[in-house]
């Protein structure tokens, strides 16, 4: 598969439905496969933590989940087909899923969101099969617990929302031992299945303005937006390198 890379991080160069038939087969299997969704943030973190990028780099997909991602690969001279984002994709499995074929557990957010966002996901398909949900708050040894819970109920798709690399290295420290076939580090996706964060609307998302949507939602991201001008600095300048 070709790879596009970005600061060291290695991208699929993936469309959407090239991404989901990459799931579907994933799902044929009977091993572990880690998708990862970096965005500017993420990729400016793998530059300076070389466990996390190689976590990436050994993925079995790595989709650009980023506007900025993609024009980072334009900047460089070498494009990506699109923005494949982690959210979109998830929703595209569990449409897949809708008639029961595929398992999933949700692990991630404050407590009780993630058993919400098996609520709502449960009212939209009624014949869907999540098999259980966690709170992403939890002490190492309710970390065993958990796992040996996704041990007992092997779903097919396991959504980890810790934040990252957190979610990353979590999925990488199980993703051995089979208890799952696609593990997903999803950021606040399990908040937006749960509608405690919505999603920005289609207009903002087609003009490439859905971080803007999700600055004006919520403030306190700025701080984190700030990476945004030290990438395309660090991408700019890797290109003259």
């Amino acid at each position: 598969m070709n790879k596009i890379s970005v600061l060291g991080v290695n991208f699929d160069n993936v469309n959407m439905s090239e991404a989901v038939d990459r799931c579907r087969e994933f799902l044929k299997g009977d091993k572990g496969n880690l998708i990862v969704t970096p965005n500017p943030e993420i990729v400016m973190r793998a530059k300076d933590n070389e466990e996390f990028k190689n976590i990436i780099n050994n993925a079995a997909l790595v989709i650009p989940d980023g506007i900025g991602i993609i024009k980072a690969g334009k900047i460089l001279g070498t494009p990506l087909k699109e923005r494949v984002a982690g959210f979109d994709l998830i929703c595209n499995l569990l449409e897949e899923g809708k008639d029961g074929s595929i398992s999933f557990y949700f692990w991630g957010s404050k407590p009780g969101i993630a058993d919400t966002a098996m609520q709502k996901v449960k009212e939209k398909y009624p014949n869907i099969k999540i098999l259980g949900a966690h709170t992403g708050y939890f002490s190492p040894e309710e970390e065993e617990k958990i796992v040996e819970e996704i041990k007992e109920l092997k779903p097919d798709v396991l959504l980890v929302g810790l934040g990252a690399p957190k979610q990353e290295i979590t999925i990488n420290k199980y993703i051995n031992d089979n208890i799952f076939k696609i593990g997903i580090g999803c950021g606040g996706s399990i908040d937006v299945l749960a509608g405690e964060v919505k999603r920005a609307p289609k207009l903002f998302i087609k003009l490439h303005l859905e971080w803007f949507y999700r600055l004006l939602k919520q403030p306190t991201r700025l701080k984190r937006m700030m990476v945004l001008p030290q990438f395309v600095k660090e991408v700019k300048k890797s290109k003259k390198g």
